[in-house]
């Protein structure tokens, strides 16, 4: 693995750039996006639908690669590792909560927030899982599967393995657009609590500009262009 900086920003983006390919040619989704984040703090990402919010979310998790430009976590080049590189430092580095929970339906409750923790093949991986579930209030469900369990239950699963590693970065995209406003509430202040707790760097991106101003910082993505920061 590289050597992660504590010294460093938590995350770069250097002149961040993603084209594809369609029907008339090429397609520009993001370019030229410039900002830092700094260890700890937390980061609004919000824009209209199609604006490159979850392009720019999935580049700075190494999940997509950029057309030009890169991404820096803790001082270290993520584009310069290979795809094998990138997926050990997602397990070190992040969590990632996803809309739509992202849960594997074979495993129950337990066993999905063990998961992260057996592939690190840390000790106690039961006990650091029954204590986190516990403490999203799902201690009385941990044997049930996904599909027994509502969609805010769900997305506590999804945040209790998020943060059962203790991540340094933690990346949500949209982690409340499959769920009421009352259960999108209560997940968002879990969300912060849990962030606040572990001093972990928190980046997600919502169209909620209630969620947004939550957050210590807001940029705006714009036809693919960074309005503000």
């Amino acid at each position: 693995m590289p050597e992660f900086s504590t010294l460093s920003p938590a995350i770069e983006a250097i002149d961040l750039g993603k084209r594809v390919a369609d029907a008339s040619g090429e397609l520009t989704i993001l370019q030229h996006i410039n900002f830092t984040v700094q260890a700890g703090s937390t980061l609004a990402i919000v824009g209209a639908s199609g604006s490159g919010k979850s392009t720019l979310l999935g580049l700075l998790a190494g999940l997509d690669t950029p057309s030009s430009g890169t991404v820096k976590l803790s001082g270290v080049d993520i584009f310069a590792l290979d795809e094998d590189g990138r997926a050990r430092m997602r397990k070190q580095q992040l969590g990632f909560v996803f809309q739509s929970f992202q849960l594997l339906s074979h495993l129950n409750a337990l066993e999905n927030v063990m998961l992260p923790l057996e592939l690190r093949q840390e000790a106690n991986a039961r006990e650091k899982a029954e204590a986190m579930l516990g403490r999203v209030g799902l201690g009385s469900r941990l044997k049930h599967y996904p599909k027994y369990l509502s969609g805010g239950e769900q997305q506590r699963v999804a945040l209790a393995r998020a943060f059962v590693s203790e991540p340094p970065l933690l990346f949500a995209d949209e982690p409340t657009g499959s769920l009421d406003a009352v259960t999108g509430e209560a997940i968002i202040r879990l969300m912060f609590e849990l962030n606040q707790e572990r001093a972990s760097t928190l980046v997600l991106v919502t169209h909620d500009s209630a969620i947004a101003a939550q957050c210590k910082r807001t940029i705006t993505i714009a036809a693919g262009k960074l309005l503000q920061q």
